[in-house]
C-alpha cells in the first residue's frame, strides 16, 4: 500500500485526479449557482478543482477561486471555462485581496479544515473582510450531533468508479474520533485496477452551531436563514448539516 502525508488528498496530483469523479456536482453547487444569479461578483473560498466556480463564472462578470493546494488549482485552471476565473493560492484565514463581492461562498465542507476556534474566527473574519456591504455569504459544516463519521468505516464506505486513465478504481475511508477535541481523522484509500492502495489523511472538526453562531455574529455577520441540509430545511438540533446563509451587517 502507497502512504502518504497529512493533505495530500488535496495537495497531491496522484489524489487531486480523483477528485472530481468522487465529488462531483452536487446539491450544494446547485444552491451556489442559484445564489450567484444576479450577482457581479463572487469569491469561491476552498474552490477545490474549480467546478463551481467555473459555472458560476458563465453568467457573474468577476469569479476569483482562492484554494491554498496548488495541485486543486491546476486542475481548476485546465477545466473548461477554467479561463473566466481569477485563481489565487492562499489561506483563507489570511486572505485580505482587497476587493469585495457579492457573494462569497465556502462549501464542500471546507469550513471543517479549520481545526480550532481561532482558525474558524479568523475565516469568518476574511469573509466580513472581501463581502461588500449588504453582501451574501454561504458556507456549510456537519453537525457533530449526528455523528456522521460513524459511516467511514470501510464497509460502509465502499464504493467504485471509473477513471480515464486510471480505470476502475475501488475507493473506501477508515476514521477515528478524538471525543475530547471534536476532531475526526479519517482516511481515503483509492486502489485502481490492478494496483497497490493508496492512502491519504486528513483531519477536520465538528464545530456545534452554537458555537459557530457566535463566531458570526462576533465577525459583523447576520444570518437570514439557518439550513439543516441543502434543500433547505429549516435547521433543528438534529440536522445532518448546519449551513448558514447571511450578510455583512
Amino acid at each position: 500500500m502507497a502512504l502518504t502525508g497529512p493533505e495530500a488528498l488535496y495537495h497531491d496530483p496522484a489524489f487531486t485526479r480523483f477528485y472530481d469523479h468522487e465529488n462531483g456536482w452536487a446539491a450544494d453547487s446547485a444552491a451556489c449557482l442559484r445564489l450567484a444569479r444576479g450577482c457581479d461578483s463572487v469569491l469561491d473560498l476552498g474552490c477545490g478543482t474549480g467546478m463551481v466556480a467555473a459555472a458560476i463564472a458563465e453568467s457573474v462578470p468577476r469569479v476569483v477561486g482562492v484554494d491554498p493546494a496548488e495541485a486543486m488549482l491546476e486542475v481548476a485552471r485546465s477545466r473548461p471555462g477554467g479561463d473566466r476565473v481569477h485563481w489565487v493560492q492562499g489561506d483563507a484565514r489570511k486572505l485580505d485581496l482587497g476587493e469585495s463581492f457579492d457573494l462569497v461562498i465556502l462549501t464542500g465542507h471546507a469550513f471543517q479544515v479549520f481545526l480550532t476556534a481561532e482558525d474558524r474566527a479568523a475565516v469568518l473574519g476574511g469573509i466580513a473582510r472581501h463581502l461588500r456591504p449588504g453582501g451574501r455569504f454561504l458556507f456549510d459544516s456537519r453537525n457533530p450531533v449526528c455523528e456522521g463519521w460513524r459511516d467511514w468505516v470501510p464497509e460502509r464506505s465502499e464504493s467504485r468508479f471509473t477513471h480515464p486513465q486510471a480505470g476502475d478504481v475501488r475507493v473506501w475511508n477508515d476514521v477515528s474520533h478524538d471525543a475530547a477535541t471534536g476532531i475526526v481523522t479519517y482516511w481515503t484509500f483509492y486502489q485502481p485496477e490492478g494496483q497497490p492502495a493508496q492512502r491519504a489523511e486528513c483531519r477536520i472538526a465538528f464545530a456545534p452551531q452554537a458555537e459557530i453562531a457566535a463566531q458570526i455574529a462576533a465577525a459583523g455577520l447576520e444570518v437570514d436563514e439557518w439550513w439543516g441540509d441543502w434543500a433547505g430545511t429549516p435547521w433543528h438540533a438534529t440536522a445532518p448539516e448546519i449551513i448558514p446563509l447571511g450578510r455583512r451587517a
